[in-house]
Order: structure tokens, then C-alpha cells, then sequence
């Protein structure tokens, strides 16, 4: 049964972004409905790593990415945006002031702007070529996400990778696993630099063992129970590393998907903006966080919120032709209560 919506706003992707940018608009009377691939919203951060603090959020010195995503969707309440999940964006025809989106479920929506805040696109973890792997997946030996630190308490946790996700959950299972090693081919770290001075401490006082320079080579064990991680460094000498769980972090591959094919510019898998407004190629298109790119860009959350907030008020004349913007600070203007028609 296909099902037709009429709004002012498709938002595309239901992360951080995309969840403030329901709140931006939503304080300029705009309404918006949430399209996103997943069955639930919050993006990567409550898909991929919900207990994973975030630091960097102006005003919450730490806060777990699940409560984060928990607090924006308190915040959008008022404006009670309808949420299309477990969909997937086909189409897009039409021109600003009147678009069409179809989804892979034949539903129909029209509206009067785009915002495409996907993130990472459709997402997936680049995995290690490993003889195997796939059982040692299937029964949670190998996992490219942490859900709950819990679950790995008192595990022998192999980590594997250079990056901000390896250094930062070698630091947030220390003290849960009963053993940590981190397997990195150098001894140099694509990590903040805070995080990997943390990671070297701790390494120092015998906490987690550093593997260097090594990569994985094989697994070890049957019938999807794991013993252990072989590696090897780059003369090809091996070692076994005893363990019950290896967590390769190898960054996630980025897939935009149909929106790949609706004549954006793109800049490697990005989508390339106009930075004052967060425009993209096509007028009416506007693309906000990660998958948005322009000189200077940095992949913050923080980021990602002032773009909604310029990509916000860029779409207001789109949206009401001919009507001036009286811009009002939130502490002055208040926001509607919840069942208030925006």
C-alpha cells in the first residue's frame, strides 16, 4: 500500500544532525519528517557504540552517545515529527518548492526542501581478510561494535586498529576485560592525541599491552568459540595472542546509495555545500554532518549542528516566499509546548 506524506521538509538520515535539524526547523514553523535506513534513530551512535562517552559536546563536559541521541529526541518532542524508519530514500524528482521522495517501501513524500544528513551513508565495518571470519561472527567472537562494555567483562579482548575507535575502546574496556592488547602495524596512532597519551599510560603501567608493529594474520579455535588471534609483523614472523574476542577497527565503509545517483556534486563520497548555507548542487538540496563536505569541514557533532541551524534558516524563504525572518534567540522566544502546532 503506498502512502503519500506532505510536508515542508524531508530529512534524510536520523542521527545527531539530522535530529537537531527537526528542532532548527521546527523553531522557524517549518515542519519535517525523519527518513532513515535504520529501524531506529540516532545514526552510529546508537547503532555502532550507544555507551560510548562523547566529550566534545559544548555544555556536557562527558555524555554516552545513547543518552545523547535520548536528550535530542526529548528536545524535537515538540514538534512531533513523523519518522519514516527502516527505509531506504529511492528517488527524487521535482524542483525547490516541490519535491518528491519515494522510498523502497513505495511511500511518497512531497515537500519543499531536502536536508540529507546520512552520515556515513549506509554504513558497514571494513573487515580484516581472515579464513573464517564469518563464524567467528556469527557468535559474537568477532564484533566490529560495542553495544555494552558489560558483555566483554572478564574477556580476553584482542582490539585491532590506529584509530580514534581502537585507542577509545582499549581506554573504556580497560579495568572490564580481563586482558587488553591492541594489535597496530606502527607505533603511531590516527588517535586525539589526548586518547593516545591515555592509551601509552596505561600501556606503561602494564594495564594493556601494545602489539607493534604487527596486523592480524589468522584466527584461532572451531565451532565459532575463539583461543586466540595470530598476527604477524612485517617480516612475517607470527605470534599467538590468547583471546576470547577480537574487535577489528577498521573504519566503516561509506555507501550513499540511490542519493549517489540524483546528480549531486560529490567530492569522495561526500556531498559537496556551499559552507554559508549547506546548499548543495541541486537548489532546494541541502546536506548537513558527515556526509556533507566544503573546505575546512571537521567530522564534529558540534559541527553538524551549526550546519543545521545555517541550513535551517537558508530554507526559510523556500519555505515562506516573501515573508521576512525575524530572527529570535531560543531564551526570548521559547519553544512550543508539545501537541503545539508549529
Amino acid at each position: 500500500m503506498t502512502t503519500d506524506i506532505e510536508t515542508d521538509i524531508a530529512i534524510v538520515g536520523a542521527g545527531p544532525a539530522g535530529l537537531f535539524a527537526v528542532f532548527e526547523l521546527g523553531m522557524l514553523k517549518i515542519r519535517s519528517v525523519l527518513i532513515d535506513s535504520l529501524a531506529e534513530v540516532g545514526g552510529q551512535c546508537a547503532a555502532l557504540y550507544p555507551e560510548k562517552p562523547i566529550y566534545d559536546i559544548p555544555g556536557l563536559p562527558a555524555i554516552e552517545a545513547g543518552a545523547l541521541i535520548a536528550q535530542l529526541e526529548a528536545q524535537i518532542a515538540p514538534f512531533a515529527a513523523p519518522r519514516l524508519l527502516g527505509r531506504r530514500v529511492e528517488g527524487l524528482a521535482g524542483a525547490a518548492g516541490d519535491f518528491t521522495l519515494t522510498t523502497d517501501r513505495g511511500e511518497t513524500v512531497r515537500c519543499k526542501a531536502v536536508v540529507i544528513a546520512a552520515g556515513a551513508g549506509a554504513f558497514g565495518p571494513n573487515r580484516p581478510p581472515l579464513d573464517g571470519l564469518a563464524e567467528y561472527e556469527a557468535s559474537g567472537a568477532v564484533q566490529y561494535y560495542v553495544r555494552r562494555r558489560e558483555d566483554l567483562r572478564g574477556k580476553r579482548v584482542v582490539i585491532a586498529g590506529g584509530g580514534d575507535s581502537a585507542v577509545d575502546w582499549a581506554l573504556a574496556l580497560n579495568g572490564i576485560a580481563a586482558s587488553i592488547q591492541v594489535v597496530h602495524r606502527r607505533a603511531k596512532f590516527r588517535a586525539a592525541p589526548e586518547s593516545a597519551a591515555q592509551l601509552d599510560a596505561a600501556a606503561g603501567r602494564g594495564e594493556i599491552e601494545m602489539v607493534i608493529p604487527y596486523q592480524l594474520h589468522a584466527l584461532h579455535g572451531g565451532g565459532g568459540t575463539m583461543t586466540g588471534v595470530e598476527v604477524a609483523d612485517l617480516d612475517g614472523k607470527t605470534r599467538l595472542l590468547e583471546a576470547d574476542v577480537l574487535l577489528p577497527f577498521y573504519g566503516l565503509s561509506m555507501d550513499l546509495g540511490p542519493i549517489a545517483a540524483w546528480g549531486l556534486d560529490l567530492d569522495r563520497h561526500h556531498v559537496a555545500v556551499t559552507p554559508a548555507t549547506c546548499e548543495t548542487s541541486i537548489p532546494g538540496v541541502f546536506a548537513i554532518g558527515d556526509v556533507a563536505t566544503y573546505p575546512g569541514k571537521l567530522k564534529l557533532i558540534l559541527q553538524g549542528f551549526s550546519e543545521a541551524a545555517m541550513a535551517a534558516h537558508a530554507i526559510h524563504p523556500i519555505v515562506h516566499p516573501g515573508t521576512a525572518l525575524h530572527f529570535e534567540y531560543s531564551t526570548s522566544k521559547g519553544v512550543p509546548a508539545k501537541g503545539e502546532r508549529v
